[in-house]
């Protein structure tokens, strides 16, 4: 009975880390998720349940080939005065700024996390860096990813639409 069991690990394995609702690979994350939630915790323990307004709206594309695009627009966001970005009064051109995080690039998995490397980004200062999230929970239709920085924590809850 004893030689079975190495075999009877290796076919548990990938079961067990299935349900722990961890991401294995790219293939567990590839698809289009909408923004549920979005929440952060402060360095001196405040908690910021609506991180980006009540309704915030954002969609999180992975895709087999290893790319990826992130854009989250808070709720609330107010339309310019005028049709266009460059005309608009620098204090409107601000808020929108301010109130958008829009970046693409290549990504990987790796250890419970998926590393979003950026290739373009409304922050130049993004550009050819590193974004490690920290897969917290894949169950069913549902990713939590978490955020650590410096001064805050997040988390943020995905639903796959496809």
């Amino acid at each position: 009975m004893k030689p079975f069991l190495p075999l009877v690990l290796l076919l548990l394995v990938p079961l067990i880390r299935q349900e722990n609702g961890l991401a294995q690979s790219k293939a567990d994350l590839v698809g289009t998720w909408k923004l549920v939630s979005a929440s952060y915790t402060t360095d001196k323990g405040q908690v910021v349940k609506d991180a980006y307004g009540r309704n915030p709206t954002g969609f999180l594309t992975y895709t087999a080939e290893g790319r990826m695009m992130a854009i989250i627009a808070s709720d609330g966001r107010k339309p310019l005065s005028v049709n266009n970005q460059v005309t608009a009064p620098v204090e409107e051109r601000a808020e929108a700024f301010t109130t958008i995080v829009a970046y693409a690039g290549r990504y990987s998995v790796a250890d419970r996390k998926v590393i979003h490397h950026v290739e373009v980004s409304v922050v130049q200062n993004e550009v050819n860096t590193d974004k490690v999230r920290t897969i917290v929970k894949l169950e069913g239709k549902r990713v939590t990813l978490r955020v650590d920085g410096a001064r805050i924590t997040a988390e943020l809850v995905w639903e796959r639409m496809n």
